[in-house]
């Protein structure tokens, strides 16, 4: 089964137990993520519905991309600007592609609680 998920303003393809770098994703190595922008869904030749369809993905590495030189010029006028800029990625592995985790209600289980005392 495979996914096309929109994280950090760009579109990737993914898999169960693909890796791939994505911007800077707040966490630490070893947290897991869900990743819940999921445009279109699919396993083989078919596509399934995307409604309440997630990522899960575990964060393996927290980096810097490689530099990016920004040089601004403008001729004539002895105006040269030279800039670096390295982005902050986060290195992410698929673990799962399935539908969102349900949790318990805790108001309902508090409520019971009430009635019974």
């Amino acid at each position: 089964m495979f996914a096309i998920v929109r994280t950090g303003g760009k579109q990737y393809r993914v898999a169960a137990g693909d890796k791939i770098t994505v911007e800077k994703l707040a966490g630490a190595v070893g947290d897991k993520v869900e990743l819940g922008d999921v445009l279109l869904a699919g396993d083989g030749g078919e596509l399934k519905s995307t409604e309440g369809l997630t990522v899960s993905a575990e964060i393996v590495a927290q980096g810097k991309g490689e530099k990016v030189i920004v040089f601004k010029k403008k001729r004539r006028h002895n105006y040269r600007r030279r800039n670096g800029h390295r982005q902050l990625l986060t290195l992410i592995k698929i673990v799962s592609i399935g539908a969102a985790e349900k949790k318990a209600a805790p108001k309902k289980a508090a409520a019971k609680k009430d009635a019974e005392a």
